[in-house]
This record gives structure tokens, C-alpha cells and sequence, in this order.
């Protein structure tokens, strides 16, 4: 599994720190950094959550 997310679209909601904070951060603006973009196969659900509750569907998943 790979991860990219889109900072430019990112609106800071942080959804994705709530249920995924092993891959997920907000920088001091509030935009997401991925800190895993390889995460292992025991956190997919934590990242199709993150993809689900994200409301600028930034977050894409190979």
C-alpha cells in the first residue's frame, strides 16, 4: 500500500489525525503530513477511514 496526499487541497480538518494518527499529522497551518506513505497492511482500515472521512478527498491510496 502506498499513500500521497494533496496539500494544496487539503482544508485542515483533521479528520485523518483522528483515525490514523500512525500516518497522519497536521503541520502549524493545519495541513496533513503523512508520516507513513508505506504503512503496513495491518493499518488499511485506519487508511480507508482516513480516505472516507476526509472532506477535501485529498488522500489516495495505491
Amino acid at each position: 500500500m502506498k499513500i500521497s496526499v494533496d496539500t494544496e487541497k487539503c482544508c485542515g480538518a483533521g479528520q485523518c489525525v483522528l483515525v490514523a494518527p500512525e500516518i497522519f499529522d497536521q503541520d502549524d497551518d493545519g495541513i496533513v503530513v503523512l508520516l507513513d506513505p508505506a504503512p503496513s497492511d495491518d493499518l488499511r482500515d485506519a487508511v480507508q477511514d482516513a480516505i472516507a472521512i476526509c472532506p477535501a478527498d485529498v488522500i489516495q491510496v495505491e
